[in-house]
């Protein structure tokens, strides 16, 4: 007879959590990728509305080139990750208000940040690992210093939140009608491209450019097939991130 013990620690069940976490490595990890659900939660409902789901995703291969390039410069790749995810949300804003002028403009600067990326790559001869981390992640190893950095952007990111969620929806769901009104549409546009990329740069430290899309788009996504209030949408989205 099989003992639920040994079946369960076959399955990589940890009885001893609090050891565990005790180790500053699995603390950080798990503080990150906490951090990472809950802003992709957050802002993750509005990607889906705005059908921005390919500019979530493309804007993990814009940032390619800037970790790459920051390597290549002997700075942070964290930095290089955020200038290029957020210099890439301005340039997709810029060029298109609606959602076929924006996806246009997408792979327009998509096309060009990945080759850039791959002549990044290939002059900087140590970026081998960075170039790993950015194509699927490395949440184990995850520093102090970015969970510092985590923790301001998600913080930034729910204070943006705050003020303009209602006219982000209204230009979401109407544009027209909102535009209409008043409401400031590209402005609102371009704003939520540049949180995107805010929340892009953090999520691909941790699950990596592949697994992008599994975290910012798939739980609000899911989470919209069960309710349709924005408010559950972000609170059962991100908990199906963090799960």
């Amino acid at each position: 007879m099989i003992k639920p013990g040994l079946l369960l620690a076959n399955a990589g069940y940890q009885s001893n959590w609090v050891e565990v976490l005790s180790q500053p490595f699995m603390r950080n990890a798990f503080i990150a990728g906490s951090l990472v659900a809950i802003a992709s939660g957050m802002l993750g409902y509005f990607v889906v509305v705005r059908e921005g789901e390919f500019a979530a995703h493309a804007l993990g291969h814009i940032g390619f080139p800037g970790a790459t390039g920051a390597v290549l410069l002997g700075l942070s790749p964290t930095l290089g990750l955020a200038v290029f995810c957020v210099g890439g949300a301005l340039v997709i804003g810029a060029l298109g208000k609606r959602a076929s002028e924006r996806a246009t403009a997408t792979g327009t600067v998509l096309a060009f940040a990945t080759g850039l990326g791959i002549l990044f790559a290939s002059l900087a001869t140590e970026s081998s690992t960075t170039v790993t981390n950015v194509l699927f992640g490395n949440l184990l190893a995850v520093s102090t210093g970015q969970i510092k950095v985590f923790a301001l952007f998600t913080i930034a990111l729910a204070l943006v939140l705050a003020v303009i969620a209602r006219p982000l929806m209204f230009a979401s769901v109407n544009p027209d009608v909102a535009e209409a009104k008043g409401v400031a549409v590209k402005a609102l546009g371009i704003a939520f491209l540049v949180l995107m990329g805010l929340v892009v740069t953090m999520a691909v430290q941790v699950v990596g450019t592949l697994l992008l899309f599994a975290l910012v788009v798939t739980p609000p996504a899911t989470a919209l097939k069960l309710t349709a209030r924005p408010i559950r949408v972000v609170l059962l989205g991100t908990t199906i991130g963090l799960a």
